[in-house]
Formats: C-alpha cells, structure tokens, sequence
C-alpha cells in the first residue's frame, strides 16, 4: 500500500477534536477499568524481608550494659546525645551544643 509522505499528518488531538460527544463518552466508558487502586501500606506488610526474623529473639532476654558519661563528655542541649569533649561546638554557660547541632 502506498504512503503518501507529502499528506498533512494528523495527529492524536486533531481526531479527538473531531469526533462526536457520544463516540467520547462510549470511549471514555470502554477505557475504564474495574480494577480498584491498591494502598501501598497494604500490599507493603504482605512482603517478608529476607533476615527481618526476629521471631527468635522473642524468648531471649536482651542485655544491655549502659556506662555513666565519663569526665571528658557533654550532653547536647539540643539533640540529648553524649559527645566527646572534641565534638563542644559551643559552651554558653554552661548549655552544651555539639557540632552537629550548631
């Protein structure tokens, strides 16, 4: 069949424009679909990570051994985490800002 290259192209746009209010509503019903959206929460706690089992450590009683802050570290007064001396960004009487929060 023969191509005519020299024809005015006529795009997507240029047929809707032409085409009768009761051909798009008869279009507009055959594209949907009954299909109902998903949440993605939902369909996100269906799926087990490998190694996320913690199940065994259910029966296991965790230990902890907390150590009191030692002389050379400060508590920042903005984010509550015990730094290092080396990590003082300000010292304004005693209020104790680390360099990650100044």
């Amino acid at each position: 069949m023969a191509t005519d290259y020299d024809a005015p192209r006529r795009s997507e746009a240029d047929d809707l424009a032409e085409d009768s209010l009761e051909e798009l509503k008869a279009r507009r019903n055959e594209n949907q679909s009954g299909v109902v959206d998903v949440d993605e929460t939902d369909t996100a706690e269906s799926f087990e990570l490998p190694g996320a089992d913690l199940s065994a450590l259910s029966g296991e009683d965790l230990t902890v051994r907390v150590v009191p802050k030692q002389a050379d570290e400060f508590t920042c007064s903005k984010c509550f985490l015990v730094h290092h001396r080396s990590r003082l960004a300000e010292d304004d009487g005693g209020v104790f800002v680390c360099r990650d929060c100044a």
